[in-house]
């Protein structure tokens, strides 16, 4: 026991102590395709509209086999979840061992077996210089080369609205309406929806408003005219 002590102490002088920080603030993306007033076509099975909101994440990507002690990063975009006056602090998916993945975390970093469990990643904001910080605020720390970018990211708080082309039959077509959060789709947010195009060659639903150009039983051609959350 006192060798134990004596052995944390040491790592603790070498190390340095280290609180990972978690006041990262993520930019929210809203997207829509096809643009509006912009004719298209598409296959059956293939989305006519899809608009929704994704999570623009910084991060920095690090290069496979990467070690940092008896750590080793399996490359990958390392998301941020905070920051200081020196470092940025990053999530991760431990691995190989089984452990569950961090949320949000899309790239894994893998402990040697004697090594202290992991618990947040830092980078250097004036030099290229990875650390791993453990469970206990110990940080290992060395020279090791990353790459900062900026990503958009679908996480839990993700959402999407698509409307999928399912076919024609006669003069009816048929569009499914789906509805999406963190890349999930919820069956309660599934809906299918028939269309006589006799009655008007505009196709709408929850705002969203088509005009049909063409369809068959394999493909429609179509402009946008409202996006779901058009004014």
């Amino acid at each position: 026991m006192r060798w134990a002590g004596f052995v944390l102490a040491i790592a603790a002088f070498l190390c340095g102590c280290a609180t990972p920080q978690y006041n990262q603030t993520v930019d929210v993306e809203q997207y829509s395709n096809p643009p509006l007033g912009v004719v298209a076509t598409v296959r059956v099975g293939d989305e006519m509209l899809a608009q929704g909101n994704i999570q623009r994440q910084q991060g920095i990507s690090v290069s496979p086999g990467t070690t940092v002690s008896g750590y080793t990063f399996h490359g990958g975009f390392y998301i941020q979840t905070g920051f200081d006056d020196e470092w940025t602090y990053h999530s991760f998916a431990l691995g190989p061992r089984g452990a569950v993945a961090a949320p949000g975390g899309t790239a894994f970093l893998g402990a040697g077996a004697f090594m202290d469990p992991p618990m947040s990643i830092r980078a250097g904001k004036a030099e290229q210089r990875l650390c791993v910080i453990t469970v206990f605020n110990l940080a290992s720390c060395r020279d090791r080369g990353f790459e900062r970018s900026t990503r958009s990211v679908s996480s839990e708080n993700s959402f999407q609205q698509t409307l999928i082309y399912s076919g024609r039959i006669g003069n009816r077509i048929n569009i499914s309406y789906r509805e999406s959060t963190g890349n999930m789709a919820r069956p309660a947010f599934t809906n299918d929806v028939e269309y006589d195009l006799n009655e008007s060659s505009i196709i709408g639903y929850r705002g969203a408003e088509l005009r049909v150009i063409d369809a068959t039983n394999t493909s429609i051609t179509y402009e946008v005219i409202r996006n779901f959350n058009t004014p």
